[in-house]
């Protein structure tokens, strides 16, 4: 559903249909993570990992997921002994933040919690855990045998309803055909996006200016220079 605060370009632009819960914006590029977190239970296996760059939506996914379905979320690195035991309480078990940083020993616990205890598990991580160097070899075993499917780099539509929503959370009412200028020439990195409109409005407020074509290209100069 859409905030009340998203502007009237938005819905004149007929994106509202793309956006499903909690604001999520629906494109090729996040399409199959977005519909297989709605087909749970009926997976192929019981664990998922959702690769993704940073900002690229993972654990919103996972939070819309939450809302619908009894789980519970944790940062990876935040495992311990207690918490493992209270994991046998959720059917569904949320891992963010996954990287090689953790104690191995208990995430092959919690494998077997999933296994034993017929439940199912996501994680979230920056690669793929089954091309990450444990050094538990029956972990390694583990982290194949999860289906890893991947949020893609934003394609137009979705860098253009990142822009747009994000400048609307912030008040700011921007021209189409701006727009369409900053997703030809931007970035196509979730972080990069970010960044260049907190920036954009950063610069927007101290020359007290509105947005413009010449606002943008300082902007985008001025990354490409630090680059």
């Amino acid at each position: 559903m859409i905030r009340n605060n998203l502007n009237q370009l938005l819905l004149n632009l007929e994106l509202s249909q793309n956006f499903q819960e909690d604001n999520f914006y629906v494109s090729k590029s996040n399409f199959f993570v977005f519909e297989y977190l709605k087909s749970w239970p009926n997976w192929e296996k019981k664990c998922l990992n959702i690769v993704g760059e940073k900002n690229s939506g993972k654990s919103h996914l996972t939070k819309i997921f939450l809302k619908k379905n009894k789980g519970i979320k944790i940062n990876a690195s935040d495992i311990s002994g207690d918490k493992l035991k209270t994991f046998k309480l959720y059917e569904n078990v949320i891992l963010d933040n996954f990287d090689v940083n953790i104690d191995e020993k208990l995430i092959y616990s919690l494998f077997n919690i999933i296994d034993q205890e017929n439940k199912f598990l996501i994680i979230n991580s920056l690669t793929p855990i089954n091309e990450m160097k444990f050094k538990l070899n029956d972990l390694k075993s583990r982290a194949t045998n999860c289906l890893v499917a991947k949020i893609e780099i934003p394609d137009d539509d979705l860098i253009f309803a990142l822009v747009l929503k994000n400048f609307s959370d912030r008040q700011i009412q921007i021209d189409k055909k701006l727009i369409d200028f900053i997703v030809k020439r931007i970035d196509r990195s979730y972080d990069k996006i970010f960044d260049f409109i907190y920036k954009i409005d950063e610069v927007s407020l101290k020359k007290k200016k509105k947005i413009d074509f010449k606002i943008i290209n300082e902007v985008l100069n001025k990354k490409d220079q630090i680059e």
